[in-house]
This record gives structure tokens, sequence and C-alpha cells, in this order.
């Protein structure tokens, strides 16, 4: 029985300590980002900031998604 995307992002959050680093990156950004909404006014520095932020995440979110990728098919394989 393979085990479930949601599963394996539990072990790798206990277990991989550079997925560790990945989701707090990954929060920071997302935190950045609210703290940037919030902001009734965004001047061209805040939408540049907000672009890469945005960019910085989804690398990270990316790099979490091919983690447990590799992790699904090593434990299909088992």
């Amino acid at each position: 029985m393979s085990t479930m995307p949601r599963d394996i992002r539990e072990q790798l959050l206990t277990r991989d300590t550079e997925f560790q680093r990945l989701a707090r990156e990954h929060s920071l950004y997302e935190s950045q980002l609210q703290q940037i909404s919030r902001s009734p006014f965004l001047n061209a520095e805040d939408l540049q900031q907000e672009a890469n932020l945005k960019k910085k995440k989804l690398r990270v979110k990316d790099e979490m998604e091919r983690r447990v990728a590799l992790l699904s098919k090593v434990e299909e394989v088992h």
C-alpha cells in the first residue's frame, strides 16, 4: 500500500533536516508576502520584492514536492 503524500511530508518534516529548512523558508516567504499584502499602497520596490518572494517561495515548494515524490517512489518499490 502506498503512503499518501501528506504522510510522506510528515515523515520528511520529522526526519529530514533539509526538508525542515525548506519548510521554514517557505513559511518565512509566506509571512513576508502577507506583510506586503497588508500595505494599502505598494510602490515599485514593494511590487518587485513581492514578485521575488513569490518566485523564491515557488522554488522552495517545488523542491519540497520533488523530495516528496522521490520518497513516494522509494516507498512504492518497497
